[in-house]
């Protein structure tokens, strides 16, 4: 058995973008649940969730950072945010692998609620409609 060591860390909530922001806002007591904005929820019963809050500023989600913007139109945002995540946890870490050997050597472990619900629903009316 080989021995795992974890030395960086990366977050995408809704508290916001970056560990020290996340850290932050829970030592604050501050909530991420907001009113949902992105999208028409007026058929839905519920009106509000945990939504990772995006921009240019400190502590917000700035997708255009990470992936060109071409690109993104490919991908469901949690992909993006597992990107956006891994990133910060290996900036932190300090580790930059020299060669092949240090980058197979090296790994990220993303958790995830759910994602894709976007691709999943297209997925599912796609089904529904041709069978």
């Amino acid at each position: 058995m080989k021995r795992v060591v974890v030395t960086g860390m990366g977050m995408v909530t809704p508290l916001g973008c970056g560990v020290g922001t996340n850290w932050e806002r829970l030592i604050n007591g501050e909530s991420g649940i907001c009113a949902i904005d992105r999208f028409d929820v007026s058929d839905l019963p519920s009106r509000i969730a945990g939504v990772v809050p995006r921009g240019r500023g400190k502590g917000l989600f700035n997708p255009d950072a990470f992936v060109p913007p071409k690109e993104q139109r490919r991908m469901d945002d949690f992909i993006l945010y597992a990107l956006a995540a891994a990133i910060e946890a290996v900036e932190d870490s300090g580790w930059k692998p020299q060669n092949e050997e240090d980058r197979a050597r090296t790994g990220v472990i993303i958790g995830s609620g759910i994602g894709g619900l976007p691709g999943i629903a297209a997925t599912s009316v796609m089904l529904e409609k041709s069978g």
